[in-house]
């Protein structure tokens, strides 16, 4: 595997400019979807070139319906397309499916779907509330290889060219990559490359590969741009990371779905553990492609996450969930934790410890948590917080000084940062200031035992929970690069 500086070296630079460029606001994104540009993208030409053949696409959704490949409505399907006389048909230049979450996007979900229903093959769009993206995986995908071995070159080149439509948020986004990279483990490559439409609050994803950080206004006619680019854009590489949580056992933890609970799982033996283990402890595991914090502001998207659940009458677009999120910035004591002497809100070197393997080093190495550092963050991508980019445009005598490297979403490195009392954080948000520059890791650990706490708040690509902590045992999160990439394809 390359080392961070030698992608570094070898990147292309059309790659870099894009991924440094996360989009600054919401709102001239869509005035930009507001242009004729969808409207030059011709209906019938766009379903050609994009549109599975019928048979292809039917079997597909026969298997993963059935949850068989073996289905016998997927043999008649393909019996009936090469049964003598019939003539071969003409592969797609460019196939597409989409997965659709019609929940998010406030009331465009439902809408979207049949729109895109219109400009392809129905059976191509996947509303992931019925059909979840390890079923297409599992059994869609697999019909398809099916076919190629059966001798199908139409089914080949579908296969080799196949491209995935995402429409959501971030955390859809990552969903679905996470499905697809379960193809490099099974030896099931090309994996598919992934484009966006966002659907999301945040969409940071969406803003760092080029897809605009909101859905845009006229957005019926725009959509046919967005398939049309994702069907011929350029394709990048994005870096995720594995994470895992150790933590005593006995306290049932309410996780994310993209935090899952598995066997015990052994941290990096390199760095050894101070203190007494527990005789038992819980383990869970989960993927992230943005970032992971510890802090404030996870529990500020707490509260905002249990609230949205509850009324959901409330957030019923991005407009909305951001001035709900900016009301619970307040309500948490992100501005106003000078005055106050609750617990919860000191800062994070009460109970945390972070060692960190810098790049191209394989000895841990432990680094000091500010002490008026109230969240910190371990960010990937260079936007977070609905396209701001807290890590900053580094100048080159400072990376130099500091022994960091410029960041980028491929160059197999987390760059770890703090944010202070809100008034810092909101400084940070408006880009006047960078946040405080705490490390650039390829592997990290966290360490969390309570004194007056007893718990904390984490969350991974803004999923966040509340995480119980032991005065006695250390509950531990390790995060490392997961050995392949996610492939996305570029939209700038």
């Amino acid at each position: 595997m390359d080392s961070p500086g030698t992608k570094a070296s070898q990147r292309d630079p059309s790659s870099k400019q894009v991924l440094m460029t996360s989009g600054r606001s919401s709102v001239i994104d869509s005035i930009r979807g507001c242009t004729l540009a969808g409207v030059r993208i011709d209906k019938e030409e766009l379903r050609r070139k994009i549109s599975i053949p019928e048979y292809i696409r039917v079997s597909m959704k026969e298997a993963i319906e059935a949850k068989d490949v073996k289905t016998p409505n997927v043999k008649v399907q393909f019996d009936a397309a090469h049964a003598d006389g019939v003539e071969p048909v003409v592969p797609p230049e460019a196939p597409l499916v989409v997965f659709v979450n019609s929940k998010s996007g406030g009331r465009h979900g439902p809408e979207l779907k049949a729109r895109l229903e219109t400009l392809m093959g129905e059976e191509q769009v996947y509303d992931l509330s019925q059909v979840k993206p390890h079923e297409f995986v599992q059994y869609g995908l697999a019909c398809l290889e099916k076919f190629v071995e059966l001798g199908d070159d139409c089914a080949k080149e579908i296969r080799e060219k196949l491209r995935v439509v995402v429409a959501g948020g971030d955390g859809t986004v990552g969903w679905v990559l996470g499905c697809l990279g379960e193809l490099h483990k099974q030896d099931r490559e090309p994996v598919p490359p992934t484009g966006i439409i966002p659907l999301g609050t945040g969409n940071d994803l969406s803003r760092s590969f080029g897809w605009g950080g909101s859905f845009p206004f006229n957005w019926k006619s725009a959509i046919k741009r967005t398939l049309d680019k994702i069907a011929d854009g350029p394709i990048c590489r994005l870096d995720s990371w594995n994470l895992v949580l150790s933590m005593p056992a006995g306290e049932e933890l309410e996780t994310p779905y993209s935090l899952k609970s598995c066997e015990e799982i052994s941290l990096d033996q390199g760095l050894e553990i101070d203190g007494d283990r527990p005789e038992k402890v819980s383990c869970y595991q989960g993927i992230f492609y943005n970032y992971f914090s510890i802090g404030m502001d996870a529990q500020v998207a707490y509260g905002f996450h249990h609230l949205r659940n509850e009324k959901p009458y409330l957030a019923q677009g991005p407009l909305s969930n951001k001035l709900i999120y900016s009301g619970y910035s307040c309500k948490q004591g992100w501005f106003f934790t000078p005055c106050t002497s609750a617990p919860s809100l000191r800062g994070l070197k009460n109970i945390l410890r972070i060692h960190i393997k810098k790049v191209n080093c394989s000895e841990w190495e432990q680094i000091p948590v500010p002490a008026s550092v109230r969240s910190v963050v371990a960010l990937n991508l260079p936007s977070y917080g609905s396209g701001r980019n807290p890590w900053g445009n580094l100048k080159p005598e400072y990376l130099e000084k500091k022994g960091f490297v410029e960041a980028h979403a491929d160059d197999g490195l987390l760059e770890v940062f703090g944010l202070k009392q809100g008034w810092h954080a909101s400084m940070v948000m408006v880009e006047l200031i960078s946040a405080k520059h705490i490390a650039q890791a390829s592997t990290i650990r966290f360490e969390l035992r309570g004194g007056e706490w007893n718990e904390a708040y984490m969350q991974m690509d803004g999923e966040p929970w509340k995480q119980p902590i032991d005065k006695e045992f250390s509950t531990f999160v390790e995060i490392k690069r997961v050995p392949f990439q996610s492939v996305m394809v570029r939209g700038d």
